[in-house]
């Protein structure tokens, strides 16, 4: 028996919920991870896994044993990139980051990026759900505002800072006039973005003064880009980051209001986008190519934050 083959998919079973979608993960036959797994067992004489019909859950043994075993690998991992790299960024590099953030601010500068590490192969997986950076096998995962899912076994680096703005068209508030105090949002249509907790309580902070706002309005969508398109149909207002409604508010098409509020949709949500990684990737030179990039082209103070409104001093 391969000891650490069946170390991996005793971990992959635990991490997959399954041996199906761990055979499916790991390019083997269910058979084959159940006869690795079991002959682990074995070897240990004691039993790692509860089995049911529908389901597998971690015996106490089991999961002293799958703490260590992660551990393992992970180290056997770093190991490998330690000597697999050299002395230059160079081998595959997957990447999670969110969707739109990923099409407005990412896309267009990864041809700058292939060309600075030519021996760097990047996968981008473009997606808005929370990643598994040990079951998609992750080297790094963007992730933008409430960091409170990371865990302890995430190393984090800030990439950029962003605000938050109310805004909506000029057809729009020409038919509705527009709010002056975050009170007025109550006769407003607003549009909520569902992706986020709390996404119809808005908060509002000038010096001392804290407003807590419950709005409401014709549509809620876990789409930015949905919300974004409908607001500037006029249907509406959003309160949308300044990453994705810089070029609109500048150009004209969106007007921001309530520029003299600082604004979060929940009190303790940080307005940050961040690069997470696994403990056992800190000494690979991709990952770190790849973070140092992002860090310079956005910038100490990103440019999508000169939206030419009052808040861009603030």
């Amino acid at each position: 028996m391969d000891q650490f083959a069946a170390m991996r998919a005793f971990v992959k079973v635990v991490e997959a919920e399954g041996f199906s979608e761990a055979a499916r993960q790991l390019e083997l036959a269910v058979s084959s991870v159940t006869r690795q797994v079991n002959s682990l067992e074995k070897l240990l004489n004691t039993q790692l896994l509860n089995r049911s019909t529908r389901s597998i859950s971690l015996t106490a043994q089991g999961r002293k044993y799958y703490e260590k075993a992660v551990q393992i690998l992970q180290d056997v991992e770093e190991a490998n990139l330690c000597v697999t790299e050299g002395n230059i960024p160079r081998g595959l590099l997957k990447v999670s980051l969110p969707v739109a953030f990923g099409r407005l601010h990412v896309a267009p500068i990864i041809h700058d990026f292939l060309v600075s590490c030519p021996e760097v192969r990047l996968d981008l997986r473009l997606s808005d759900s929370l990643s598994n950076p040990v079951e998609e096998e992750l080297d790094i995962v963007i992730r933008i505002g409430n960091l409170d899912q990371a865990g302890a076994t995430w190393i984090v680096r800030k990439l950029a800072s962003y605000t938050r703005l109310v805004c909506g068209s000029p057809e729009y508030f020409d038919r509705h006039g527009k709010p002056t105090h975050p009170n007025d949002l109550a006769h407003h249509n607003c549009l909520l973005f569902t992706y986020e907790l709390g996404a119809n309580i808005w908060q509002f902070r000038r010096d001392t003064e804290v407003c807590q706002v419950s709005v409401t309005g014709s549509l809620a969508s876990n789409h930015s880009e949905v919300l974004r398109q409908v607001c500037l149909d006029g249907a509406g207002l959003v309160l949308m980051p300044t990453w994705l409604i810089n070029e609109d508010i500048r150009s004209s098409r969106l007007e921001a209001v309530l520029t003299d509020f600082q604004i979060q949709p929940q009190a303790e949500i940080d307005m940050g986008i961040y690069a997470l990684y696994l403990s056992n990737r800190r000494h690979s030179l991709r990952v770190k190519a790849f973070i140092d990039f992002l860090a310079k082209r956005f910038g100490s103070l990103p440019y999508w934050e000169d939206t030419g409104t009052k808040t861009d001093s603030q």
